[in-house]
């Protein structure tokens, strides 16, 4: 899920383990049986924020958000979903009439949910006004036609799941974008992680500064075109990239995520390999990696030793495989309990994601050195060509960049949110026709760099267990 807030305590081992609780959140921890369950992501402290000169303004207790048509259907619904941060951190659902719906503990697996929790769009134009409450770990899902939510005891809510046959949801067209409103601030981003669907979305936010951002999504067309990009790399390097694609009614439904290849028949077992070996050779032949860790270590260099080890500082890392450099989360790149480690994981396994380290000894590197040599992560490389702005979170690190560097994860997050607005459909996107165009984009600051939404303290044990993780978290609040 990541964004430009500051760390607030315990620096890089908090950072990595909020990533942790961020992937598990996502699904990524858990994927065979289609069950996703959610993990929450605490508030923090009440904060105030000097807009202007004489200008106080405070994190309101709820925030106006606008969910508008921009497709030519009459039949889409809005779902959205998170952890009641002012209600004891409850799962939730906001409906049509802003009341919220909070789940009771079902007596059998695969309940239905009691009340009705879908917010129907109306006719393409149709802007409806929903005011939500401060929510963790949220979604807005956007559907064609209606989803299925079920509960599990504990209650743990199963939302829809791309990967099982079985689920529902699994031949329903349906998006969805990710946000956090807290007493910090409000962080949403467009999410290709796990799959990128046929419904594009943008964001926009406006402030109470005066300024505005702005994510233009992908064009109406923008899976299809995906899907012809990925068949013709398929052509040229003979690797499962048109696998990823699954249609339905004779239409792309889907594009997955290389990263969930085996679950359509995707191996890319292999994959990446000639391209460590590479790297390896190179960093044990004089060359030397330096690795800014936009955090306390700072800038530290890597080489390979007679161990055949990849020192960087004083962290040893052994050589990744292609399943590891596609999840970013085993293998070398799995986080732990040294702070340096993990605030190299990120940089390191986003180049050799996005196959930079042959291209230039300095990351996080700028956007121009990203997928230029083969083999690369092309499903990343072309959602972000794909998206009008170039930007979306194609992979779970794709929010480390260069000090200085333009933002390419598709978020917008401020300390002063005013309106908060989904596009859905794309065709606003296209002719520029937005609820709330960018006007003027806050400049970039430098910044230490924690690849979270936020620094909130930590879900308690009994929270994660109630959310249905148990011992998957083992070991993660250990000190």
């Amino acid at each position: 899920m990541r964004t430009s807030a500051r760390c607030t305590f315990s620096e890089a081992k908090a950072q990595q383990t909020l990533k942790t609780l961020e992937q598990a959140r996502r699904g990524r921890l858990e994927l065979s049986s289609g069950r996703a369950t959610t993990v929450a992501l605490l508030t923090a402290s009440p904060i105030q924020r000097q807009q202007r000169p004489g200008q106080i303004f405070a994190m309101p207790d709820s925030l106006q958000i606008a969910l508008k048509n921009d497709s030519d259907s009459s039949n889409l619904h809005a779902y959205i979903s998170g952890l009641a941060i002012q209600n004891g951190n409850q799962r939730c659902f906001v409906k049509a009439d802003e009341s919220q719906y909070f789940p009771q503990n079902p007596s059998a697996i695969g309940s239905p949910l009691a009340e009705e929790v879908a917010i129907p769009l109306g006719n393409p134009g149709n802007i409806v006004n929903i005011k939500i409450p401060q929510i963790a770990g949220g979604r807005i899902y956007i559907s064609e036609g209606r989803l299925t939510f079920l509960l599990n005891p504990g209650p743990a809510l199963v939302e829809p799941s791309v990967l099982n046959p079985s689920d529902p949801n699994y031949k329903v067209d349906f998006s969805f974008c990710e946000f956090t409103l807290n007493n910090d601030q409000l962080y949403a981003n467009i999410s290709y992680v796990d799959f990128t669907g046929r419904i594009p979305i943008s964001l926009s936010l406006q402030q109470q500064s005066g300024q505005s951002q702005y994510v233009a999504g992908m064009p109406p067309n923008g899976l299809d075109a995906l899907a012809d990009r990925l068949r013709d790399q398929a052509r040229k390097d003979s690797q499962p990239w048109d696998k990823l694609i699954f249609q339905h009614d004779g239409k792309n439904l889907r594009i997955l995520n290389a990263t969930h290849g085996n679950a359509v028949g995707a191996s890319f077992d292999g994959y990446y390999e000639p391209h460590i070996e590479q790297v390896w050779q190179k960093y044990k032949s004089g060359a030397t990696m330096k690795i800014n860790t936009q955090a306390s270590p700072g800038i530290l260099e890597g080489r390979v030793n007679a161990k055949d080890e990849l020192m960087i500082g004083d962290e040893a890392f052994s050589k990744p495989n292609t399943a590891d450099i596609l999840g970013s989360n085993s293998g070398p790149f799995t986080t732990g309990s040294s702070a340096t480690r993990n605030a190299i994981i990120p940089r390191l396994a986003a180049a050799f994601l996005r196959s930079t380290l042959l291209v230039t000894e300095n990351h996080p590197s700028l956007p121009d050195t990203f997928y230029r040599s083969d083999p690369t992560n092309h499903y990343a490389r072309l959602v972000h060509e794909v998206n009008l702005d170039k930007k979306g979170y194609a992979f779970a690190y794709d929010d480390v960049q260069a000090d200085g560097s333009e933002d390419q994860s598709g978020k917008v997050n401020a300390g002063d949110p005013v309106l908060f607005t989904i596009g859905v459909g794309g065709k606003g996107a296209v002719s520029g026709d937005s609820v709330a165009p960018p006007a003027q984009q806050p400049q970039q600051q430098p910044q230490s760099r924690d690849y979270q939404r936020d620094t909130p303290p930590l879900p308690s044990q009994a929270e994660l267990k109630k959310e249905g993780w148990g011992g998957k978290l083992k070991g993660l609040f250990k000190k």
